[in-house]
């Protein structure tokens, strides 16, 4: 299946070279903010050509930069996709990993908010995540009660 982003042209594959010292420094990175008590911001050193300059970041995107290293050098490509962007009913239907029409289905029923341009039907990315996290805890609510209810009836489960 086609990822919900393959259109957009900005996605990294990081060559082995990339993936090694990504592996590196998303470790180190990731030690260094384990050994934080969660400070509002964070320096890093660029260094280019001998030269270091330090720039302040927001933890958040230090966070996620981690996350980036940490998945590149796994050998994954990495796509940063805004949280408004508008994706097709397609896009969308992918990275909730459904059918477009159970999609339609459900946006119709007003499980998704939605527009339309012309005839088409456009959704925000940060719509769709939700609606996939409600679900997912929609689905773990219900497995803790099924586990409940075999541990009452000794099941054994």
């Amino acid at each position: 299946m086609a990822s919900a982003f393959s259109d957009f042209s900005d996605s990294t594959v990081p060559t082995p070279a990339d993936a090694a010292l990504s592996k590196a420094s998303g470790t180190q990175l990731h030690l260094y903010l384990e050994s934080q008590k969660k400070p509002r911001t964070a320096a890093v050193h660029l260094v280019t050509d001998g030269k270091s300059e330090p720039i302040r970041l927001p933890l958040v995107a230090v966070e996620l930069l981690s996350k980036i290293l940490t998945s590149m050098g796994q050998g994954d490509a990495v796509t940063v996709v805004p949280i408004n962007t508008e994706l097709t009913t397609q896009q969308a239907a992918d990275l909730l990993n459904v059918s477009r029409p159970y999609l339609i289905e459900q946006l119709e029923q007003g499980a998704i908010p939605f527009r339309k341009v012309g005839t088409h039907r456009r959704l925000y990315l940060g719509d769709v995540l939700a609606y996939k996290r409600d679900i997912y805890e929609k689905r773990r609510q219900a497995l803790r009660e099924l586990s409940a209810l075999d541990q009452e009836l000794g099941l054994g489960y």
